[in-house]
Parts: structure tokens; C-alpha cells; sequence
């Protein structure tokens, strides 16, 4: 999982709230459980005039020119800009997959839904939630100025604005371990390994029966 600590990032404003996990990455893209390849379907049913489905040449595809993602002007954004209860829906973990493969890493909205948030910490996203008057008031921003750009610091846990005003957000300290360390679930596992194989060791002289034999 990439780490996370600061990033200076062009940001994206999707005006729509109660965006769900259906609409993040429709089913018909969930056969795979590969973590990589979601980013081209992103928001598909919003992106494109067509209905999309899995290995399809998306550069040939009818790309619907007023959605948000699609405009020159935000091609390249990382913060996502988002309406309140955003990532509600189905638990799906690929939601967080297809936003980090098209390059989002933090998005900012009044309020998210639960496993959605959680699911973003698990795989090397921030979930900035920040009060809907500000969000509003980014929103007018990132529709006047072209090029509008944030700088997310995790360490003091801001957002910075373009005229140098610093938004403070809270963050589970925990989690922000996790985030700037780089640490997924598989990962934060792994910093046991040697206590893990000691353990192993240690079972197979202790309990021998239970592994009928095999050394593996």
C-alpha cells in the first residue's frame, strides 16, 4: 500500500451527494479481485454514453463530455471533492480500488458512509471530512479558479487553500499510522513475521500431531 503524508494535489468537485459504491464501480466490473485495472471504469455509467462491461477498449468508447472527470481542466486531479454520504451502497472494496487506480488518494466531503470511510484507510486512501459550509465554500473555488489546488498534510492533519488558510481535520491515530507508514492489514501482519515463525516453530515441536507429518 503507498504511504501517505502530504499531497499538493488538483482537485476534482463531484456536486452530486449520496454517491454509492454502484455508481463508484458498477457490478458487472466486479468479477476480478485484483486490486489493479478499476481506475478506466470509474464512475463508467456517468463517464461514458454506453454501458460499459469488463475488457472493453474504453479509448473507443463514447465519453459523455458533461461529467465532471471528463473535463480537460481536471484531468491529472488526486482530491476528489465530494457531497455529503459519499460512498454509500453495497460494502464493496473495489470502490476504493477503481478511485486509487485512476489516481485519487484523499477526498473530502461532509460526511461518508461507514464501511466505504473504513475501507479507504485500508487501501492507502484519506477520507477528510470537513463541515458542509466549507465544503461548500471549496466547491465554489474549484469552480472558479481552473487549476484549483489543495495541500493535504497528514502529520498536522490540514488541508491548505490556495490563499493559505489551513483546514483542520480529525483522524484516527491509528489509521494515520497505518496511512504514512504504508501499512495495509496484510502489511501490519507481516511486521510480526518473525514472532509469527518463532510461534510456528515452537507448535510443531510442542503439538507435533497436528501437522501429520508435514514439515511445510
Amino acid at each position: 500500500m503507498k504511504a501517505f503524508r502530504h499531497l499538493d494535489g488538483l482537485v476534482v468537485p463531484l456536486d452530486r451527494p449520496n454517491v454509492d459504491t454502484d455508481a463508484i464501480i458498477p457490478k458487472q466490473f466486479l468479477k476480478s479481485i485484483r486490486r489493479s485495472g478499476f481506475g478506466p471504469n470509474l464512475f463508467d455509467e456517468w463517464r461514458y454514453l454506453d454501458h460499459g462491461e469488463p475488457g472493453m477498449d474504453n479509448s473507443r468508447r463514447p465519453v459523455n463530455p458533461d461529467f465532471v472527470l471528463n473535463e480537460k481542466r481536471y484531468q491529472g486531479a488526486q482530491i476528489l471533492l465530494g457531497r455529503e454520504n459519499f460512498g454509500c451502497g453495497s460494502s464493496r472494496e473495489h470502490a476504493p480500488w477503481a478511485l486509487e487506480d485512476y489516481g485519487i488518494r484523499a477526498i473530502i466531503a461532509p460526511s461518508f458512509a461507514d464501511i466505504f470511510y473504513n475501507n479507504c484507510f485500508k487501501n492507502g486512501l484519506l477520507p477528510i471530512v470537513l463541515d458542509e459550509k466549507i465544503v461548500d465554500r471549496l466547491f465554489r473555488e474549484a469552480f472558479e479558479e481552473e487549476g484549483y489546488r489543495l495541500l493535504i498534510d497528514l502529520d498536522s492533519q490540514t488541508v491548505k487553500t490556495p490563499s493559505g488558510e489551513k483546514l483542520a481535520f480529525e483522524v484516527d491515530a491509528f489509521r494515520k499510522h497505518c496511512l504514512t507508514e504504508g501499512l495495509d492489514d496484510i502489511g501490519l501482519t507481516l511486521i510480526h513475521r518473525d514472532e509469527i515463525r518463532a510461534f510456528e516453530a515452537a507448535r510443531k515441536i510442542e503439538q507435533p500431531w497436528l501437522f501429520n507429518g508435514n514439515d511445510k
